[in-house]
């Protein structure tokens, strides 16, 4: 599960935190093994503003957004307790030992050129995952972005290529902010991960993808 900074992270919403750490314990509780990436948010994005500021180049500003992205990991790694690991995992490896030894791996970003999008990407590939969630700010992926058209259609089903066509961005940039980034969907579509994008303030939408319900935008 890839979960947003958008939605957890801007601002810091406790109640969510909450819910989401209660999630990840049933779901490791049901059986299922759950590798969850957090994303930073605008806190991570209000930090790379800081950094162009104070004319850090853009692998110092990228660096400095990944830190931010492991605080909130943490303390979603915390909130859920025993059942978790003991520290944010640093690699891709490091987040499969996680996934393997406690069922659960909680983690941020990992180096600079990369989101954290893509750090999910590329832990669904270590793993051989059955599925990624993400969850976002938005109901799913729109054929434009529903924040700027009121036109804006919801697409219920989309194959990896036709996504890559409602890009915004087609290459990673410090601080980049679109419904998935496109390094993110060149991985999956090597693997043919199954991927589903939903509402993350709502928690149950992830349960539902989960067990195969109609919710959100599926892409395969």
């Amino acid at each position: 599960m890839k979960l947003g900074g958008s939605v957890v992270a801007s601002p810091i919403n406790l109640p969510l935190i909450r819910e989401y750490a209660a999630l990840l314990s049933r779901l490791k509780t049901e059986g299922h093994k759950v590798a969850v990436v957090v994303g930073g948010g605008t806190y991570a994005r209000e930090f790379i503003k800081a950094a162009k500021e104070l004319s850090l180049d853009e692998k110092d500003q990228d660096q400095i957004a990944i830190s931010v992205s492991r605080l909130f990991a943490q303390i979603l790694m915390m909130k859920v307790g025993r059942a978790c690991h003991e520290s944010v995992p640093f690699t891709v490896e490091d987040a499969a030992r996680c996934l393997k030894k406690e069922g659960i791996a909680i983690m941020g970003g990992l180096r600079p050129g990369i989101t954290t999008d893509t750090v999910a990407a590329l832990v669904a590939f270590e793993v051989k995952a059955e599925l990624l969630i993400k969850a976002t700010d938005q109901d799913g992926v729109y054929d434009k972005d529903p924040r700027k058209s009121a036109d804006a259609v919801k697409l219920d089903h989309l194959s990896f290529e036709n996504l890559a066509r409602v890009f915004t961005e087609d290459k990673h940039k410090a601080g980049i902010h679109q419904i998935v980034d496109p390094e993110a969907i060149k991985i999956l579509g090597k693997r043919h991960v199954k991927v589903v994008i939903v509402n993350g303030f709502k928690p149950d939408n992830v349960l539902k993808a989960i067990k195969g319900e109609h919710v959100g935008t599926l892409v395969d």
